[in-house]
């Protein structure tokens, strides 16, 4: 049986088409999936991410355990600040990418966000890995914690009309900065290219939150939009675009490896390895210029040799199809390639993975 989040009933209520993600019960648009995508890029959007597995860290050697157990470095985060990290395997293939939150003033309790259908394999690699080191720590899962994403150039607008106390103390938070008020945890962090905020909060809560939102002038959004919004914004998705397979210096997430000091963490051998040889593929963006869409596991050529389409869709953004796609590592931006499409050739321009940022169309 699928597993359903705290807001189950009300996406009913509100029609939502429901599916399987993850071994989870979503909505994947309540109508109009390309009207929920543009709510988001121009005014605000709320989305229940509560699949998402929140977990917190915590004991003695908390921080020596995230410090050898992700690629970037806690110790370099200031209190009540976020990373992007992957947790890797020791051959250096991604395990899963994940938002490590660094606790104000408390030196030994963390919180991390796993991806849903990850989360118990990884829980199982951080349990794995706290025996065979011998650390004192322990990884919690909040089964009782709900999260929802307010995305959006108006969502601390929208939020402020919504919880006014929360938006108070939201208000003043840079990028990738969290702050706790009672229950609630809010962190101005997500998934779609846009400011907005992330509110973690107890489930019993999450209702009237999710309402409230709506109320103030969110757009409910589903899954589908929040691909084509990360897809826009060059973000990847666990288990298309990375996964065990491939390491962070060949998926375009390089900037979330930390290897200018002597730190030892999970693949990093494997890393330096590969850094010093030289990855020989890489995670860029196609900007299709025939028509057509781009879809997964669709072949491309390059005068460099051949690659693979990873993510692909339609941007409604840029009325084109757009996609992320595996590539030689002597591909460059600005070269063009050739997209296998079902039965045809199509041109594709090669392009940085970043397509649309705070709604402004970057290529």
């Amino acid at each position: 049986m699928l597993k359903r989040t705290a807001l189950y009933e009300a996406h009913i209520a509100a029609g939502a088409r429901m599916v399987d993600f993850g071994g989870w019960e979503m909505p994947l648009h309540y109508g109009s999936q390309i009207e929920e995508h543009h709510a988001v890029r121009r005014a605000a959007g709320a989305f229940d991410v509560s699949h998402m597995r929140v977990v917190d860290v915590s004991g003695d050697e908390a921080r020596a355990f995230l410090r050898e157990l992700l690629t970037a470095d806690i110790e370099r985060r200031a209190p009540d600040q976020a990373m992007y990290a992957c947790m890797l395997n020791e051959r250096g293939g991604v395990l899963d990418d994940l938002i490590a939150y660094r606790w104000s003033n408390e030196a030994s309790r963390f919180r991390v966000v796993l991806n849903a259908a990850t989360a118990d394999r990884d829980l199982q690699w951080m349990d794995r890995l706290a025996s065979d080191r011998g650390l004192r720590v322990q990884a919690m899962p909040r089964a009782d914690l709900a999260i929802i994403a307010l995305q959006g150039p108006q969502a601390l607008g929208v939020l402020s009309r919504a919880q006014p106390a929360l938006a108070a103390q939201a208000a003043p938070l840079s990028g990738f900065h969290s702050t706790r008020v009672g229950a609630v945890f809010v962190a101005r962090t997500g998934y779609t290219g846009e400011d907005g905020f992330e509110i973690v909060l107890p489930c019993e809560q999450a209702v009237d939150l999710w309402r409230s939102l709506l109320g103030a002038g969110a757009a409910a959004c589903g899954l589908g939009a929040r691909d084509t919004l990360r897809l826009e914004a060059g973000l990847c998705l666990y288990g298309q675009d990375i996964d065990e397979s491939v390491t962070p210096l060949e998926s375009g997430l390089a900037w979330t490896v930390e290897l200018d000091s002597d730190r030892r963490f999970v693949g990093r051998s494997a890393l330096d390895q590969q850094r010093a040889a030289g990855p020989l593929r890489q995670l860029l963006g196609l900007k299709l210029l025939d028509k057509g869409v781009l879809r997964a596991h669709q072949s491309v050529q390059t005068a460099q040799g051949d690659g693979q389409v990873t993510s692909g869709s339609f941007s409604p953004t840029l009325d084109v199809a757009i996609g992320l796609a595996r590539l030689p590592a002597r591909v460059a931006p600005g070269d063009t390639a050739t997209v296998q499409l079902r039965g045809r050739s199509a041109q594709a321009l090669v392009v940085k993975p970043r397509f649309v940022r705070h709604g402004r169309p970057l290529v």
